[in-house]
């Protein structure tokens, strides 16, 4: 056989596979790449007969319907947090401004971990001051756990950052609030 006729049949053999790739895609739909460990699945990783490819068990799948999450930390949980000086603002207590001013708190998971949630605490007056504050990470407004902070003592203008510890993170949370308990 002459060159010619190689190149040829190669040709027609690369076609026919071409051919064949695309009528399993077609049939068994294109592949997906997990953004998050770049690993290529195809369908045919996972049989259409597989369980995990029916409807959800209520039962056995909670993870996915954090509504249905019943769990709960007992009690209020009272923490000593040491507190990071942030900074010094302005002596500006008054008839129209608090002594004390909270901001409201970024919640995030440590994997494997707890929940924790930052929270900024100022002191807007010129005496020192001892804050308590309480926190309560929540779930759908479904308590999950109450946290009472008793801050250490702001100085006069002394913006502090104060962590705060949640519950551990196989329970769901979807929000903080803190609020002043002392001084008001």
């Amino acid at each position: 056989m002459g060159p010619h006729i190689r190149r040829a049949g190669a040709a027609l053999g690369g076609l026919a596979a071409f051919v064949v790739a695309t009528s399993v895609l077609a049939a068994n739909g294109p592949p997906v790449t997990d953004t998050r460990t770049g690993k290529t699945w195809t369908p045919d990783m996972i049989p259409l007969n597989d369980p995990r490819s029916g409807p959800m068990d209520p039962a056995v799948d909670r993870a996915f319907d954090p509504r249905s999450q019943v769990a709960m930390v007992p009690g209020t949980v009272v923490q000593r947090p040491r507190a990071n000086l942030m900074g010094v603002v302005p002596i500006t207590a008054g008839p129209t401004m608090p002594r004390v001013t909270l901001d409201a708190p970024s919640l995030q998971a440590l994997p494997g971990e707890h929940w924790l949630a930052i929270l900024y605490v100022t002191n807007n007056s010129a005496n020192t001051i001892d804050a308590v504050v309480d926190c309560h990470f929540t779930n759908h407004a479904a308590k999950v756990q109450d946290v009472r902070l008793l801050i250490p003592p702001a100085g006069p203008g002394e913006r502090l950052g104060v962590p705060v510890r949640g519950p551990r993170t196989d329970l769901f949370v979807d929000s903080v609030v803190c609020q002043l308990m002392s001084p008001l």
